[in-house]
């Protein structure tokens, strides 16, 4: 308990410093002699100079010192006396100096900010603290401020300010987003020293509404956060659109992409600044740049390198950190940023001060009256610190005179001082960036002497060695020391001894006549004290026959000697090494009173082997080497388990221990490597045997632990590297004493199964555990923290015992004690257990609910009270459903949804709402017996979100120039849709993207005709449906207008624009469309890919052909049916990696579907198309070509033409020409090819493809 005065402690432990020590005394460490001795007071303990507390809970100051006799504390603050006994908060610990504040009890920590300072004072002095500054921490709100988005650019640079508030300490800043994950940082994108968030270049990802800054107050344990940032980046496809939408194609030739730029500081600024930093500190430089791509950042130093294992890159080498600094880390450094396009530098001129630090700090000094002495401070800083002294906390000028002292400076000269002389002196080192205080005292001691070596200490020597013999002394002034032999013997001198300033005598070759005793006596002229020793002298140990050199074959065995001779007085050890180790834990190697024997030896036994033999005082040895060879070839030999032991006798009989010996049988040529001991109980578990023990397969006999009250019968078991033998015939049985339990039952366990009771189990005893017969339990309980007696009930046969009529849930004290015939088991130990658990009484209260977004809100509620939850508190469930979306009006099955909170929680997170959603919750408590009731149901509703994909875009009844598009609404449309958003492209056959348009089409229509679109051109959909709050995920889709047949009857030279793979005239577009200028980016193709799926249809056939993308050596088929059947599709195998097959046997006038797809693709196809054949003729009914007349029609029109050919050959070997191929000449283009006519593929076709196929 805590009072309102100190009080001197009775005897507290005085410990000096002897390296903290000046003086012409030397003070032994002995306890004894410190408890007698006056000492002024040492702070040994006390508060940092600057103490920042929590103002929420109590404030300690330290302040602990020691000294004889014990001192008294008090305290200054701002500088005059702080009484504490005139404030009711404040106590100082008993027998110490130590304050506490009682803040938590009403007092404010404000209250208390000042600069405290303890004083310890007894009759030899008084040494002071440090000036403590205690400052309660603070951490303030964040100042509202109203924060406009940032829109930025692509490529552009970006800082998003975080401005703490200003907090005692400082807070850590971090960045994180809305679901409390830190924000991904790189060369990039970083954090600066000042908590801002650095961009050296935006991209479009770097989009989001939730860069919040959080500043965390370790001291209070809190985290303040900001109004979340929302940062915006336009990328080059929106500037696009937007460009587009408010400017001609001649404003514009479209946006270029992000400029590259060189580096720019974004801090610091300009081109140079300075840092000041302190000795000792860390150097933290910052440099970071924008510019596109991002620069990298390289530091270097100004006439000089950067110092080796002090310096560190960090935040992507953006800052420089030094550790340590001192004086030479002073200079110039530079940072220098640069990119592909250039660089730029900065340099930081650091100058390193430095607080005061020790050179010579001063040491406490024991003197004797009239000795002399110094007390020197020495201290160095940037700027030079000042010295100034303090006698007993006071300065010095103002201390009072004592004529043995002189100042100099940093020195304080002390002559021919007296008792009166002892103080504590204070040196203070100062300058501007700090100071240091030192306490050292002077004591000055008039002793008598005192000798502290044990009276009659014998000394043990071997012959020949040196004898040291201890006379620790202390006196002041300084004893003399005289030694001398025998109780009448003269005092020594001479060569043969040697006399030590610390009084040990020394004799360096002790013979056998130097045995005796030896009398130190020490004098001063304050008296005179003496002490006897005795010195004994002992023969040295020695090995008189050493191991020798062994060389043995491969399984074979081996032994080395090692016979020893040593005084007799002395207890000698012998310690066997290989290769100067310990030897292999290895049952071969057996060590006997003089030999090592080895069995089995193996080649890894080759080596040194040395036998060392340690007594108290000496220690000999001496090596042998083994080596191992092969043997000679021997006969195979067959390998067994061993026999079975036999005669085993049972001798020694005692209460609780007994000898078995036996006879080991066969080994079978595989030495038995160890014996195990197995027993039966008779009495308790006849025919069960039990594991006993095990000993080495040298060892015959073993001495056997017994328990009262069992019915022994052993046997033993041979165990070699074969296996194990059978068991040995039982021994005789030997039943043993009963006796009272020497256990208790163990898992001792109270846990009620109904509210009003409570279950005690334990395990049983075992049968041998008993000890004697009537076992039985005694059961004994009380409630706890309740003064009751214990009660009790004894039971037997039985692990667990019903107590009835318990209140509910409440602790209970409970034992379980073993007891017999013969007595009770020791006392057993106390365990904890609870009455039942019933179901929670109250709801928890409060409930809040906390929207953070659309698919996430945070629940908050007061916690219950312990004592309604009745029983262990496990947590809180939250049960939580939807009950209606807000955009469709809609009720549907209600699926509850539960979250459990472990624990005393008292908030949650509720993840993965529906957006636009009303839900409710309620909350319970939950223990052990289940779930309280619960709370009033809370209705809460979340905001609108992005709509999902449209159900589905499907692409139907294409023409020359239109397409016909239906979808479906959105399956999650997370809000009102306000329209649906349409973009459409042309792409080309090498995968570029022709003009982009864009149609907003009312969140009402689920279709539409795109018509003035070019013919036989695929195009490119992404469609997608928005929310007030934004647009949704698109779909896409590809679709190809038909061929326009008429126009594809000649070759057709291509138009202007198709050297860009589109013709010269492009589609109207309506009011409502948007175009832009038709910038053309290069689109990589999806591999694998089928596209391109064309027909040409005939009667009964039809040619289909198809553009394949991907890995070489596909294997193509073929599948078609009926149109709207059904039935399953027909597959036909496509011969080797053509792109084209002829599908034979069709229906005339059938519409059939058909589409191509890769063998070893699983589920790879193209998209369906749709052909009909053509109509059936009526002269098809006949075989005209079986005909005659038909045959002789025939035969004179190839004779015709015949004819006609070789007359337009003789005419062309003439020079002349066509009119028609004059005009194909003058207007010849040379990627126009002549058709070949034997090809075997319709003209139509190959044109279109012709066509199609023109490269941008």
């Amino acid at each position: 308990m805590m009072k309102k005065k100190s009080i001197p402690a009775s005897k507290p432990f005085l410990i000096l410093f002897l390296c903290q020590i000046i003086s012409a005394l030397d003070v032994p460490l002995d306890s004894k002699l410190l408890e007698e001795l006056s000492q002024p007071p040492t702070i040994t303990h006390q508060s940092p100079k600057d103490y920042i507390v929590d103002p929420r809970e109590n404030i300690v100051i330290q302040c602990e010192a020691k000294g004889k006799p014990p001192p008294s504390f008090s305290w200054t603050r701002n500088g005059t006396h702080f009484d504490i006994d005139k404030d009711a908060q404040v106590t100082m610990k008993p027998n110490s100096g130590t304050l506490v504040i009682n803040i938590m009890n009403g007092g404010k920590a404000e209250a208390y900010e000042g600069v405290y300072q303890c004083t310890a004072r007894n009759e030899r002095g008084a040494a002071i603290s440090n000036n403590i500054v205690i400052r309660p921490s603070r951490s303030p709100l964040w100042t509202k401020e109203k924060l406009e988005p940032n829109q930025v650019r692509e490529g552009d640079s970006l800082v998003l300010h975080c401005r703490p508030p200003v907090g005692l300490p400082p807070p850590i800043i971090f960045w994180m987003d809305n679901a409390f994950q830190r924000l991904p940082q790189s060369e990039r994108v970083s954090q600066g020293l000042n908590g801002d968030l650095y961009f050296s270049n935006v991209q479009p990802e770097d989009t989001r509404e939730d860069y919040i800054c959080y500043a965390r107050f370790n001291h209070t344990q809190t985290i303040q956060q900001k109004q979340p940032i929302s940062v915006k980046v336009f990328s080059m496809d929106s500037l696009n659109d937007t460009i587009a939408a408010n400017l001609s194609d001649t404003d514009i030739y479209g946006a270029k992409p992000a400029t590259e730029r060189q580096p720019v500081l974004l801090t610091p600024t300009g081109s140079t600044s300075t840092k000041v930093e302190l000795r000792g500190n860390v150097l933290l430089l910052e440099c970071i740049a924008a510019g596109l791509p991002t620069p990298v950042i390289r530091w270097i130093k100004e006439g000089g390198e950067l110092p080796a294992n002090r310096t560190f890159f960090e935040n992507f080498k953006k800052t420089l950190k030094i550790i340590d600094v001192s004086e030479a880390d002073s200079g110039n450094y530079k940072c220098i940023a640069r990119n592909t396009l250039g660089s730029v530098h900065h340099v930081i001129s650091v100058t390193v001060k430095a607080a005061p630090y020790w050179i010579t700090a001063p040491r406490n000094l024991v003197l004797s009256p009239g000795e002399d002495g110094t007390l020197i401070c020495r201290a160095n800083g940037n700027p030079k610190p000042s010295i100034s002294w303090l006698a007993n906390g006071v300065p010095i000028a103002i201390a009072p005179e004592d004529p043995s002292r002189k100042v100099d400076g940093d020195t304080i000269i002390f002559s021919h001082v007296q008792e009166r002389s002892s103080a504590v002196y204070q040196c203070n080192a100062s300058n501007e960036y700090g100071y240091l205080l030192a306490n050292a005292f002077v004591n000055v001691l008039a002793e008598p002497p005192r000798i502290l070596t044990p009276a009659n200490k014998l000394y043990q020597v071997i012959a020949d060695s040196p004898a040291l013999l201890d006379c620790a002394y202390f006196g002041s002034p300084k004893p003399e020391i005289e030694w001398f032999k025998g109780v009448k013997g003269s005092i020594l001198r001479g060569n043969e001894y040697v006399f030590h300033d610390n009084g040990t005598l020394e004799i360096p070759v002790a013979q056998k006549d130097s045995t005796g005793t030896y009398t130190c006596v020490a004098r001063n002229e304050l008296g005179k004290i003496q002490n006897e020793v005795h010195l004994e002298i002992k023969d040295p140990t020695m090995i008189i026959k050493q191991p020798e050199y062994k060389v043995v074959q491969r399984y074979g065995q081996v032994s080395f000697e090692c016979i020893i001779k040593h005084d007799s007085t002395l207890l000698p050890t012998v310690m066997w090494l290989k290769d100067n180790d310990e030897l292999p834990d290895d049952e071969r190697f057996l060590v006997g009173k003089d030999n090592l024997t080895i069995m089995n030896v193996t080649d890894k036994d080759d080596g040194t082997y040395t036998c060392i033999v340690n007594t108290t005082l000496d220690s000999v040895s001496a090596s042998a080497v083994l080596t191992v060879v092969a043997a000679p070839p021997t006969p195979a030999i067959i390998y067994a388990r061993p026999n079975p032991p036999f005669d085993l006798e049972l001798t020694g009989q005692l209460e609780r221990s007994i000898e078995l010996s036996w006879i080991p049988g066969d080994e079978n040529n595989s030495p038995i490597t160890h014996f195990v001991i197995e027993y039966e109980d008779g009495l308790h578990e006849p025919g069960v045997w039990h594991y006993q023990t095990e000993v080495p397969g040298t060892q015959t006999t073993v001495q056997l632990k017994l328990s009262p009250y069992v019915n022994y019968s052993f046997r033993v078991i041979a165990v070699n590297k074969i296996g194990r033998s059978q068991p040995s015939e039982p021994s005789e049985q030997y039943l043993t004493k009963s006796a009272s339990p020497d256990e208790n039952p163990a898992n001792v366990q109270g846990i009620g199964s109904e509210p009003d009771n409570l279950v005690i189990t334990w395990e049983s005893l075992k049968g041998f555990q008993s000890n004697g017969p009537g076992l039985q339990y005694k059961v004994s309980w009380r409630q706890k923290d309740v003064d009751d007696e214990w009660t009790s009930v004894i039971v037997a046969n039985v692990s667990k015992y019903i107590v009835s009529g318990t209140p509910t849930f409440v602790p209970y004290e409970i034992k379980v004690q073993a007891l017999n015939d013969l007595g009770y088991a020791p006392e057993p130990s106390e365990v904890i257990g609870h009455s039942g658990e019933d179901l929670p009484m109250v709801a928890p209260g409060n409930v809040q609910v906390h929207v953070i977004n659309s698919t996430l809100a945070k629940v908050h509620w007061d916690p219950v009270p312990l004592k309604s939850v009745r029983g262990h508190l496990q947590g809180y469930k939250v049960y939580y459903w939807k009950v209606q979306s807000l955009s469709r009006r809609s009720r549907r099955h209600v699926e509850k949804k539960i979250l459990t909170f472990r624990g005393n929680k008292t908030f949650g997170m509720l993840p993965g709402l529906e957006p636009y959603s009303s839900y409710k919750l309620n909350v319970r408590v939950v223990n052990g017996k289940g779930e309280g009731p619960a709370s009033p149901d809370k209705v809460f509703k979340t905001p609108e979100g992005v709509p999902s994909s449209p159900s589905y875009l499907k692409i139907t009844n294409p023409t020359l120039d239109s397409l016909t598009l239906e979808w479906g609404s959105p399956t999650h449309p997370n809000g009102v849709l306000t329209s649906y958003i349409l973009k459409f492209q042309p792409i080309n056959n090498t995968h570029e993207l022709g003009p982009l348009v864009e149609i907003r089409i009312p969140a009402n229509e689920s279709s539409l005709i795109l018509k003035n679109l070019n013919y036989s051109t695929r195009y490119k959909f992404y469609f997608n449906a928005q929310t007030s709050v934004g647009s949704g995920s698109q779909i896409t889709e590809e679709a190809v207008t038909i061929m326009d047949e008429g126009k594809m009857a000649g070759i057709l030279r291509p138009a202007v624009g198709a050297g860009k793979g589109y013709s010269e005239i492009l589609f109207a577009t309506s009011p409502v469309m948007h175009t832009v200028r038709p910038t053309f980016y290069k689109v990589q193709p999806l591999y694998p890919r089928i596209r391109n799926v064309t027909t040409a249809a005939a009667e009964t056939y039809a040619n289909i052909s198809w553009e394949y993308e991907g890995p070489d050596h596909a294997n193509f088929y073929v599948e078609y049916g009926v149109a709207g059947s059904k039935e399953d599709w027909k597959k036909e195998i496509v011969n080797g990696s053509r792109s084209f097959f002829v599908l034979k046997g069709l229906t005339p006038g059938t519409a059939y579907k058909v589409r191509v797809g890769a063998e070893g693709l699983s589920g790879f196809r193209s998209s369906e198309d749709v052909f009909e054949t053509g109509p059936a003729m009526a002269s098809r009914q006949v075989d005209i070509a079986t005909q005659g007349w038909f045959i002789g029609l025939m035969c004179a029109v190839a004779l015709l033409i015949l004819i006609l050919l070789i007359v337009c050959f003789i005419r062309r070997n003439k020079g002349g020409k066509y009119p028609v191929k004059e005009k194909e000449d003058a207007h010849a283009d040379p990627e126009i090819q002549p058709m070949k006519e034997d090809d075997g593929t319709f003209g139509e076709y190959r044109l279109f493809s012709f066509v199609s196929s023109a490269p941008f």
